[in-house]
């Protein structure tokens, strides 16, 4: 089966200045990928490379088997993958409804899209002559992962998408991301440091420290969390 993304040797940084270092890592279809680390490893240097904003210095990125190595991030893009960012990426002035839109191809896109975010995200449904600026941290954080599900990609990578949120939060992005790949088959890689939280969608994981994949495993492994935690303590 071909890997929905797979990264091979892949060495990226900020200039001279290396962050990864030689990384090698593959996504199935359909999985849930769990990439964990404290904050300043390299988690999100990873996904900024995959995306083509960091250019690669060694090795191959591939996308459902096609070489995306040194393209530019639209092209990067349109090879059907949505990228939420840890970084504010919403247009704060624009309505919920407005940046739903944005990915939207037509009228009847949006009125499926729109039903679509009932079911996930019901607070969303109430929002949609708000401005995005004006809602919740918690809610902007809904509202960047419905608007990458309403592009209905075929690979997500998910950014620290946790972080800030309360625990009835969690567990409703949880649910959806978990629905979604069901449903749809959608390959996710999750960048996160909420142990308990990938821990309960992903099947399989990496820890990820000073640009290096230290370990590696199936969710389901015995002692798995404990050794996760523990590689995040120290």
């Amino acid at each position: 089966m071909t890997a929905a993304l797979e990264l091979a040797g892949v060495s990226s940084g900020y200039g001279e200045a290396l962050v990864l270092r030689d990384l090698d890592l593959a996504v199935e279809p359909g999985e849930i990928f769990a990439l964990l680390g404290k904050n300043g490893m390299g988690k999100s240097t990873l996904l900024k490379t995959v995306m083509g904003f960091l250019p690669v210095q060694t090795g191959h990125i591939r996308v459902a088997g096609a070489e995306t190595t040194g393209l530019a991030p639209h092209r990067v893009a349109r090879r059907s993958i949505a990228y939420t960012q840890q970084e504010q990426a919403l247009f704060q002035d624009l309505t919920v409804a407005d940046n739903l839109r944005l990915v939207l191809p037509d009228a009847k896109g949006v009125t499926a899209g729109l039903k679509g975010i009932a079911a996930w995200f019901p607070v969303l449904q109430q929002r949609l002559h708000q401005r995005a600026g004006t809602l919740s941290g918690g809610e902007q954080k809904m509202l960047l992962v419905a608007r990458a599900l309403l592009a209905k990609p075929k690979l997500m990578l998910v950014d620290e998408i946790t972080e800030g949120l309360q625990p009835t939060m969690v567990a409703a992005v949880a649910d959806v991301l978990s629905a979604e790949r069901r449903r749809s088959a959608v390959a996710i890689l999750l960048v996160e440091q909420n142990v308990p939280f990938a821990c309960s969608i992903a099947s399989r994981f990496a820890v990820l420290k000073r640009g290096e994949i230290v370990v590696r495993g199936s969710v389901s492994d015995v002692g798995a969390r404990a050794t996760i935690e523990e590689h995040l303590s120290v």
